[in-house]
């Protein structure tokens, strides 16, 4: 897994997570890896990793049985979509407003019709 500078480890952990709930890689009750397994495959501190799961499991997207695993959660595609297109239209969407104004893009443009 390759690392953007910009944004926290551990959040771009819980992003490539929640990425693969909503592409159904990922289905309620699928266990995750341990967090020493998953520190190790992507080649990350257990500790980075163990505060992504503490995250998720605080948003409801992921569980914890003792002594069993992490898993995720029945719910937790409903979860992540309702938390990205809030994310989406929060703060994405403005930007990208801003600059087909900027651009001057028509709705045609926009549709890409003919292309």
């Amino acid at each position: 897994m390759e690392f953007d500078s910009n944004k926290a480890i551990f959040l771009q952990i819980g992003d490539a997570i929640c990425e693969r709930i909503l592409s159904g890689d990922l289905k309620p009750e699928d266990r995750i890896p341990s967090v020493r397994e998953y520190g190790a495959s992507i080649g990350v501190n257990p500790n980075t990793v163990m505060r992504t799961y503490e995250k998720l499991t605080d948003q409801g997207i992921i569980y914890n049985k003792r002594g069993i695993g992490y898993f995720i959660s029945p719910d937790a595609k409903d979860i992540v979509l309702d938390t990205e297109r809030r994310e989406f239209l929060e703060n994405e969407l403005p930007n990208v407003i801003k600059k087909i104004e900027l651009l001057g893009l028509s709705p045609k443009e926009l549709l890409l019709e003919g292309k």
